[in-house]
């Protein structure tokens, strides 16, 4: 009883994710339809895939033109940060099994790794397994089902709508910053130095170089800084 509780705990965490996802999902799907994608290519792109920054530039480079191989390296590029988030939330999962270990892992987004690095640390910095499987996992359908129905929905859902709805990834990332960047200058500090980083470093190299580079520059902040507070 008590794993399930701890299970529905993450979950009723991964909700408001799930909510976000939704729409953005949706507009995914009608991207993919407009790619001549079936709505059960969409979704399974979502199942297997799960990250929607470069499910979103996959497809639009597949609109473009672009052969396999810069679809491949680019989604490369733009997925690298997923290292660096990938390091942060092992420390969480030191104690998990590793058939958990490598379950899991391919859940985490930017949203779930900002919620499990950046919210209330109940857990005292060691995550139940049942936990992160709950939060994980309702983000998750959340994304897949958006990609369905914006699937099934691509022929008649107008493209102005699925554009607002992109919107809603931006107020996803603000919400998961602002609350802990009210409590501790320290996450206030490293969340403009890394906004700041990545402006300035796209003016001269790629952007998904610019974000890998400017995601280890502001870890290398935040190590410095949280230290500090200790």
């Amino acid at each position: 009883m008590k794993g399930k509780l701890v299970f529905l705990q993450g979950a009723r965490a991964g909700l408001p994710i799930a909510l976000g996802y939704f729409p953005i999902a949706i507009a995914f799907g009608v991207l993919a339809g407009q790619a001549q994608f079936s709505w059960q290519e969409a979704t399974l792109m979502s199942l297997l895939v799960f990250a929607g920054a470069s499910q979103f530039v996959g497809v639009s480079m597949l609109l473009s033109g672009a052969g396999g191989l810069q679809i491949i390296a680019a989604t490369f590029f733009i997925n690298l940060r997923h290292l660096i988030m990938s390091l942060s939330v092992n420390d969480r999962m030191r104690d998990f099994r590793p058939l958990q270990k490598a379950t899991l892992s391919f859940f985490i987004t930017d949203e779930t790794f900002g919620l499990l690095t950046l919210g209330e640390d109940k857990w005292s910095g060691k995550t139940p397994p049942g936990y992160m499987a709950g939060l994980m996992l309702t983000a998750y359908l959340g994304w897949v089902s958006g990609s369905a129905v914006g699937g099934l929905g691509a022929e008649f859902i107008p493209p102005q709508v699925t554009t607002a709805m992109t919107v809603g990834l931006y107020g996803l990332f603000i919400g998961l910053l602002v609350p802990p960047a009210r409590k501790t200058r320290s996450y206030a500090l490293i969340a403009l130095a890394s906004m700041l980083i990545n402006w300035i470093l796209s003016l001269v190299m790629a952007g998904g170089w610019a974000l890998v580079l400017a995601a280890m520059l502001a870890a290398g902040m935040g190590i410095y800084l949280m230290e500090e507070d200790q």
